[in-house]
């Protein structure tokens, strides 16, 4: 079993979610987070032409468990919907889990997602 934990920009949550979905994975969870990466911000223009940079921008972090053989195939369908090739589009990290519980009925691993 891996973590799949996707950080994308916060527009593309419900294509995301609904490409999921279609594809069978239902289960995750997100998180509203701040963050930066080589985009480092965007700098707009406020009154009297005053420039305001800001450097942390908003972003939804997703989070999975899937089993290990779906993987890639979850990455590839997080990539696909929230791709709009221009910088900052996110990035997913994939991490080994080594035991998950359901606690409603204590089932475990496989059983338990």
């Amino acid at each position: 079993m891996n973590k799949v934990e996707a950080i994308i920009r916060s527009e593309k949550l419900e294509v995301v979610k609904n490409a999921l979905t279609e594809a069978g994975y239902v289960g995750l969870n997100t998180v509203n987070v701040t963050g930066r990466g080589n985009q480092r911000g965007v700098v707009h223009t406020g009154r009297g032409a005053q420039a305001i940079e800001i450097d942390m921008l908003p972003k939804i972090k997703l989070e999975m468990v899937v089993k290990s053989e779906d993987t890639d195939s979850v990455c590839h369908i997080i990539m696909d919907a929230a791709r709009t090739g221009n910088i900052g589009d996110g990035k997913i990290f994939v991490s080994p889990i080594s035991a998950v519980y359901r606690v409603r009925t204590g089932e475990r691993d496989e059983a338990a997602l």
